[in-house]
């Protein structure tokens, strides 16, 4: 055997799983494979303070990239700060944490091109066995899950003045609707230095580049920004689910673990992983044993169980995507941010209560209330051959 388990791509899930083992079991022989030059691809991951509890916290010491204790959101008749921190971690600060820990055991440039439960066959003809795989190669495409999506591309600039923001500016969507739900999400790093990303929840995955950087450009124009250096661009398309049968995801590649967004452990509302993650990376470090079939039950218990909990979100989904037309989509997320923030805290964390789902469902239906009941008991649309 090659090691003792094999790590399937080296996004957020599995690299906070290796540094999760690493710390706990020194002695594992554990080995990254990931595609590309650097582990952690080119993102940024951030979270509320309360989305994950203080022992789990605790696990991203020295990740953190920057901190925040407020953040604001704004619509067309609703803006509103909040009291509560955020938190934000880049690829860089992740690839050099891991790669500092663990160089010898991660392969770079290695794409792979077979998984099972026992071993991983790369393109370039390389092979790897051991009794332990996890494939954590991001979302597999799998029409089990009735999906929508949330896309973006944000580019990180340093400008000639101050921003002069206090805090993350987490959806501004005093912006023209496009493509459904739009936004522009920003986080100041420093008193120059800002990622703009213009976010939307639409119906299709496909990224229109051109047209959101420039969107991009006159936001930073209309704020009174000058670019001094564009530092990087990055981006993304998360699922949003909507509905669909967790069996039938499972049903691919059976016997293979799975990890972060490829088994299904996101926030099904935003497509955020990172507390989910953190959260399984414990839990899974602490297992004795970690054999693929072990792996595999544990991987597949938690999917499912965050399905089961997740079933209210899934029908937010679709009060936000079948209920309004597009661009009247943003009224459901300024109706939802007139509430407590200990409701708006719990809902991203994905455990509402019932007092929360109650206050969410109440007052004035921001949508039709015809189409609002018919969206709650959507079924998939049969997709045409």
């Amino acid at each position: 055997m090659d090691a003792d388990l094999i790590l399937v791509g080296g996004g957020l899930a599995n690299c906070l799983l290796a540094l999760q083992l690493n710390k706990r079991r020194p002695d594992l022989r554990l080995l990254i494979l990931e595609r590309n030059s650097e582990l952690g691809g080119n993102h940024t991951w951030s979270f509320h303070g309360s989305d994950l509890s203080p022992a789990h916290f605790s696990e991203l010491e020295g990740l953190i990239e920057q901190s925040w204790e407020l953040y604001d959101v704004r619509f067309p008749d609703r803006c509103r700060t909040i009291q509560g921190a955020y938190h934000a971690i880049v690829s860089e600060r992740l690839h050099a944490r891991v790669t500092a820990q663990m160089g010898p055991q991660i392969v770079l440039n290695g794409a792979a091109v077979k998984v099972t439960p026992q071993g991983v066959e790369l393109a370039d003809g390389r092979t790897f066995r051991a009794p332990g795989v996890i494939d954590g190669r991001g979302d597999p495409g799998n029409d089990a899950l009735w999906v929508c999506y949330q896309k973006f591309l944000g580019q990180i600039v340093d400008l000639e003045n101050p921003h002069g923001l206090q805090g993350p500016v987490l959806m501004d969507a005093t912006v023209e609707q496009r493509e459904g739900f739009r936004f522009i999400y920003l986080l100041p790093f420093s008193p120059n230095r800002v990622l703009i990303e213009d976010t939307r929840y639409s119906d299709r995955p496909e990224l229109r580049r051109d047209e959101m950087r420039d969107e991009i450009g006159r936001y930073a124009d209309d704020s009174g920004w000058q670019k001094q250096r564009l530092v990087r661009e990055e981006e993304g398309v998360l699922p949003v689910v909507l509905g669909g049968d967790i069996a039938a995801f499972w049903k691919d590649d059976p016997g293979v673990p799975r990890s972060g967004v490829r088994a299904g452990l996101f926030n099904p509302t935003t497509g955020y992983s990172l507390p989910e993650a953190v959260a399984c990376a414990a839990a899974i470090a602490a297992m004795p044993d970690l054999s693929s079939p072990a792996l595999y039950a544990a991987f597949r218990q938690r999917s499912e169980q965050l399905w089961k909990r997740s079933r209210f979100l899934r029908l937010l989904n679709r009060m936000l995507f079948l209920a309004a037309e597009p661009e009247h989509r943003y009224r459901v997320l300024q109706h939802f941010y007139r509430l407590p923030r200990v409701t708006v805290d719990r809902l991203y964390a994905g455990r509402p209560n019932a007092m929360d789902r109650l206050r969410i469902l109440s007052g004035k239906p921001p949508v039709p209330v015809i189409p609002a009941i018919r969206a709650m008991f959507a079924a998939r649309p049969v997709r045409k051959a």
